[in-house]
């Protein structure tokens, strides 16, 4: 068996507040049956989403750290008229101007009212059917070893890698991609944003977490207590959770 992305989970000081902002910038819908704030596409709650990534957004009381997300969404456009739009419709809802040493390039930094980084793309053909989200982005510093743990942890197929990055999609080319970029920057504070995970029909999640631990995925503490999911780390140590199928 094996498992699948499901959300995207951002610690957020209003979770409220961000899962608005993050709706209206996706054109999706926030529902908040509990604690926390779940984006996905409108229409009704559907979880898990059968196509795309949801966002989750968990109370926390700590802002975050300086440093720069090592997960970070990009936004996929149709059009330069579409990107200029969208970035002006962004600002417009409370989204800033970043520089994450970015330099000259096509497409736009921006970081949501908490600080989170994300990029709006120039038009790019791989990502014309991908929906608001092209790419859940992660830096790392060997994409060719982070391809090899993610390749057997995910249902996803692996369609490019190289020494500078490595991605993935789900096998029915649909919903976005999972990307691994090669950068400089080491993990120095705990990861605000990551993956969460849920195993595919007929898996268990004892078994699945059983098999990441074989994979090299280690435990991960962060003061979770008794809680449904299991939170692991990747051999970078990339933060993510196993959900319970139940």
């Amino acid at each position: 068996m094996a498992l699948r992305p499901v959300m995207v989970n951002i610690k957020a000081l209003d979770p409220s507040a961000l899962g608005r902002f993050w709706a209206e910038a996706l054109g999706w819908t926030a529902y908040s049956p509990g604690v926390t704030t779940y984006v996905g596409p409108p229409g009704g709650l559907v979880w898990p989403d059968p196509v795309f990534v949801g966002l989750d957004f968990v109370p926390v009381p700590e802002a975050r750290a300086a440093t720069k997300n090592r997960v970070h969404l990009d936004l996929a456009t149709t059009s330069p008229a579409h990107q200029e739009g969208l970035v002006a419709r962004l600002r417009g809802l409370g989204a800033t101007p970043v520089d994450i040493g970015q330099r000259d390039v096509p497409w736009t930094v921006l970081a949501d009212p908490e600080g989170n980084e994300f990029c709006v793309l120039e038009p790019r053909e791989m990502y014309r059917d991908t929906g608001p989200v092209a790419a859940v982005v992660v830096d790392c510093a060997d994409p060719r070893a982070v391809a090899r743990f993610w390749g057997e942890a995910l249902d996803w197929t692996l369609r490019e890698v190289s020494d500078e990055g490595a991605s993935f999609r789900s096998g029915g080319d649909a919903g976005p991609y999972l990307e691994f970029i090669r950068t400089p920057d080491a993990k120095t504070v705990p990861d605000r944003v990551h993956l969460d995970l849920l195993p595919s029909p007929g898996g268990e999640q004892a078994a699945e977490v059983t098999r990441l631990r074989a994979l090299g995925a280690t435990d991960l503490d962060v003061g979770q207590g008794d809680v449904p999911w299991t939170c692991l780390s990747d051999p970078e140590g990339h933060d993510f959770c196993v959900l319970s199928a139940g």
